[in-house]
């Protein structure tokens, strides 16, 4: 019995258990062999660029296991002027390969024979050395030398898992979840649980996640990359590969209100000494970690950056409510870094923007320091906010490499310090998930049906964030009581008056829209004959946070928009207003109703009232199709 982090952990079993396949896999379909991997497939931008003469960029590179990284692979596009140059590679000051540039808009190929993995993962500097016609300095950010649609060649066949601790890999296409076809609350916990740990784990890798139900028979085997999880409550809790397929799936099992516990383990740290086919973990904390109102960029991804420039560099900060881990305002961060003190004939200034609006500037200084508190005004704040720093420089540089470039750094422990806001700063889509963390309530009456779509909508939400949010099912009716922030889920339709969403409808089919010409009045509309309409739509109630999936008595709607937003990461990453709707025949859209942009203001901005698709009457349009009556009714704003 081992005792870690308030949690035991029981391993029993062999390397290979009972049900687990034991014979060499090398030619299972499984499994990959010799694989090309194109590096969004493992969770990086597949166009790496590398700005300057001399350019240089690190790429770490999962590695499954029994693969060995051997080649990358791409199409090199040239800066404007350049004549060629070498590429190298290298690791620990260990040159691997140099390979000459070819032309513009060729092919070329980069050795990475003799690299050494690390912890399933292989870490290498590319440097790019240019050559450039006399008197052409190439410190144009915007013209750098780009290697475009990037693929790592592997050679070696994938080992399959034969432990717990190796079940997930390091590179992940897939996780199919098997549950009942009825499945009981535990279950669902669990498995909504299992696949948002999953899609924060692993990131911008994005693997596609998919709910099935199983009647307890064997699974067929997975596609390559993929892996299978079945959970099913059982008198004995615990963790097992189970199967004949070369890649076992893993059953996590136990009473109920104990499966949720042991699905835990996969997220844990401690995951990593299950070196055997079977587990039984102890009870495990599911406290949520409470943000701070101080961090640092550091804290936040951002281990400092910096920028190299003829004369005016630049570089960003990234400022992203989802690591801050709530809702934010009265955001303020204090610059701490230097830049190259510029001489006595050349002007400069500091400049912080965000979006391209300047939120402060100074005049730079001889010692090159820069140490100022910079207030973010809430009407600039969004889910992920830039705050673009630059030095501008003016007089005359002479001729090229006649003037010292200048260097501008950020470092990584500046200070970030922010309050809770409440309502979120901004309102919306844009306000989640931070305004979810770090704990959501998922109300939903017990059915496949819901838990898959909970599993679409949280597992959408947790792709925008590199910060795991826990998630907890109970009845609707127990959410909508709870002052925690909730998703509620009603597919057939929204009666709760204690919850007013921003578009509704009534039993006659009348559909009434807040506030929807920025009066502060409501408007309804009636469609003969009555069309249905699946809606996501986020309000602030209560001093939380609500997120409702509900339809007008059409549930394929509803589940209409949400395969649409789950074909596309960026389609959650791109709403805005409070409602998204399907219609049939129509392409989903989305709309604000200037109550939310009200709601926001008390929070400190001054955002203008607007309405993301036009004029009210065009929002009314886009859910007219077959309008008969349209009728305006006053009612008071809140």
């Amino acid at each position: 019995m081992l005792s870690l982090f308030a949690a035991t952990v029981l391993i029993a079993g062999t390397a290979v258990g009972p049900g687990v396949a034991a014979a060499a896999p090398e030619d299972d379909p499984s499994l990959v062999s010799s694989p090309t991997l194109n590096l969004r497939t493992l969770g990086m931008n597949p166009d790496i660029a590398l700005y300057g003469i001399q350019g240089s960029q690190t790429l770490t590179i999962p590695v499954p296991r029994g693969l060995i990284p051997a080649e990358l692979v791409a199409t090199v596009q040239l800066p404007v002027n350049t004549r060629g140059g070498t590429l190298e590679v290298s690791q620990d000051q260990r040159v691997l390969s140099r390979v000459p540039l070819p032309p513009d808009q060729s092919p070329v190929t980069i050795p990475l024979g003799g690299a050494r993995v690390v912890e399933n993962a292989v870490t290498v500097q590319l440097t790019t050395y240019l050559s450039v016609p006399d008197g052409y300095c190439v410190y144009d950010p915007t013209n750098p030398l780009r290697l475009i649609n990037s693929d790592v060649r592997f050679t070696g066949s994938e080992q399959p898992p034969t432990v717990i601790a190796d079940f997930l890999p390091p590179v992940l296409g897939k996780l199919t979840l098997f549950v009942p076809p009825n499945p009981s609350q535990s279950e669902s916990d669990a498995a909504i649980r299992i696949a948002t740990s999953v899609v924060a784990r692993y990131g911008l890798q994005r693997p596609a996640v998919d709910i099935v139900t199983t009647d307890g028979g064997p699974v067929a085997p997975p596609q390559p990359l993929e892996r299978q999880v079945i959970v099913r409550e059982g008198d004995a809790p615990g963790l097992s590969l189970q199967g004949p397929n070369a890649v076992p799936a893993l059953l996590i099992s136990g009473p109920a209100g104990e499966v949720t516990n042991q699905a835990r383990l996969l997220s844990s740290d401690i995951s990593r000494l299950a070196a055997q086919s079977k587990a039984v973990v102890g009870p495990l904390s599911n406290t949520p970690q409470l943000p701070s109102d101080h961090t640092t960029i550091r804290q936040l991804g951002q281990p400092g950056v910096n920028a190299t420039s003829l004369v005016n560099p630049r570089v960003t900060v990234p400022l992203d409510q989802t690591r801050l881990g709530r809702a934010v305002h009265d955001v303020r961060v204090h610059l701490q870094g230097s830049y190259t003190p510029l001489p006595a004939s050349i002007a400069g200034q500091v400049v912080v923007s965000i979006g391209g609006q300047t939120v402060d500037r100074w005049p730079t200084e001889a010692n090159g320091r820069i140490d100022k508190w910079i207030d973010i005004p809430d009407r600039h704040l969004q889910r992920y906010t830039n705050l673009d720093i630059a030095i501008d420089a003016a007089g005359n540089t002479g001729r090229c490499g006649e003037f010292q470039p200048i260097t501008l750094t950020i470092d990584g422990e500046t200070p970030v310090e922010s309050k809770e806001a409440k309502p979120p700063v901004p309102a919306g889509f844009q306000s989640l998930p931070q305004a979810l963390m770090p704990r959501v309530v998922v109300g939903m009456d017990l059915g496949f049906a819901n838990l898959h779509r909970a599993v679409q909508i949280l597992t959408g939400l947790q792709r925008l964030s590199s910060r795991p949010f826990d998630a907890e099912v109970r009845s609707v009716a127990d959410a909508v009581a709870s002052p925690n922030p909730a998703l509620l889920i009603s597919a057939d339709g929204w009666n709760d008056e204690r919850i007013a969403l921003p578009v509704a409808v009534n039993a006659e089919g009348v559909i009434t829209v807040e506030n929807v010409d920025g009066s502060g009045n409501s408007s309804t509309l009636t469609l003969d004959p009555t069309v249905g309409f699946g809606s996501l739509q986020t309000v602030y109630t209560g001093g939380r946070s609500v997120l409702v999936a509900t339809s007008s008595q059409a549930p394929q709607e509803l589940d209409r928009l949400l395969n649409w937003l789950d074909g596309d990461v960026m389609r959650w990453s791109g709403l805005s207003g409070d409602a998204a709707l399907a219609m049939p025949g129509r392409a989903p859209f989305t709309l604000t109703t200037p109550a939310a942009q009200q709601e926001s203001a008390t929070a400190g901005t001054h955002k203008d009232l607007r309405l993301w698709v036009g004029a009210g009457a065009v929002v009314l349009a886009a859910l007219a199709a077959g309008l008969v009556a349209w009728r305006g009714r006053s009612r008071g704003t809140s």
